[in-house]
């Protein structure tokens, strides 16, 4: 079932189930004498591309992940975040990807999803004296998994090895629920992960009957200015199309197999 579904999730996403659409209507047009059905089929697919590739579109699906759960800042003063400080055994940091290279320095190895999520752990590790700092992330080289690319950076910059636990069996968000209540238990952790992210696991986590605290990391959508940028199409909207897509199928995926 984790095979069936990596390999078809990628056709539901925006950039290739818009361009299946447009090429099967191009073939339509070149092939056939369904000319009207061709250029429907390539004009769906060319403006849903389109409007995808508008921040205001994907910002819309992504703040409404984000902002379900406020922000865990330790101590950091943010607005509207969570100011106290939960007594908690276990700081989770949930992986986003990485790479294997041994030339290339351990910053570059994580992947920008992951790099701020154990950034983002460590700090409130920190400020929870006592705690642990829990890694997981199977996927990456067999040799390599993302769990241990994480405690290597945080070994790195002075986290105690001894506070360290890692779980690098783990392939999807499921997995890393399952595994991670085998060292965590029903005791009350920390979750850290990236805000679009939160919602999921923390269904999947609570699912299981464990109590995780969301520390939600690395938001996609921020207040700032509306610049000239935003009303012109750009790959960084079409990528968080694609994240927002990602999200929601999983969710309904997981509602389905009674995930969550």
């Amino acid at each position: 079932m984790f095979l069936f579904k990596k390999i078809i999730s990628p056709f539901f996403l925006p950039i290739p189930l818009c361009l299946i659409i447009s090429f099967v209507g191009l073939f339509l047009i070149l092939f056939t004498k369904r000319q009207k059905s061709g250029k429907f089929l390539v004009s769906v697919g060319i403006c849903t591309l389109a409007i995808l590739s508008y921040n205001p579109i994907p910002n819309y699906f992504i703040a409404r992940l984000e902002h379900k759960h406020h922000a865990y800042t330790s101590g950091i003063p943010v607005e509207g975040a969570v100011q106290e400080h939960h007594p908690a055994e276990y700081v989770v940091v949930l992986a986003g990807g990485i790479g294997y290279d041994s030339k290339i320095p351990i910053t570059s190895l994580l992947s920008d999803l992951t790099l701020i999520r154990v950034i983002e752990g460590i700090l409130i590790y920190r400020e929870n004296p006592g705690s642990r700092l829990v890694l997981s992330g199977g996927s990456g080289s067999e040799s390599y998994p993302e769990a241990i690319g994480m405690a290597d950076f945080a070994k790195a910059i002075g986290v105690d090895e001894d506070d360290i636990v890692v779980e690098s069996d783990s392939r999807d968000t499921k997995d890393q629920a399952r595994l991670i209540k085998t060292i965590v238990g029903d005791k009350p952790f920390i979750l850290v992960t990236s805000a679009y992210h939160i919602p999921r696991s923390m269904a999947l986590f609570k699912k299981l009957g464990m109590n995780p605290i969301p520390a939600p990391a690395d938001y996609l959508v921020t207040k700032g200015k509306i610049g000239i940028n935003s009303f012109f199409p750009g790959s960084g909207a079409l990528r968080k199309s694609e994240i927002a897509v990602h999200e929601y199928l999983g969710m309904v995926w997981a509602k389905l197999r009674g995930q969550i």
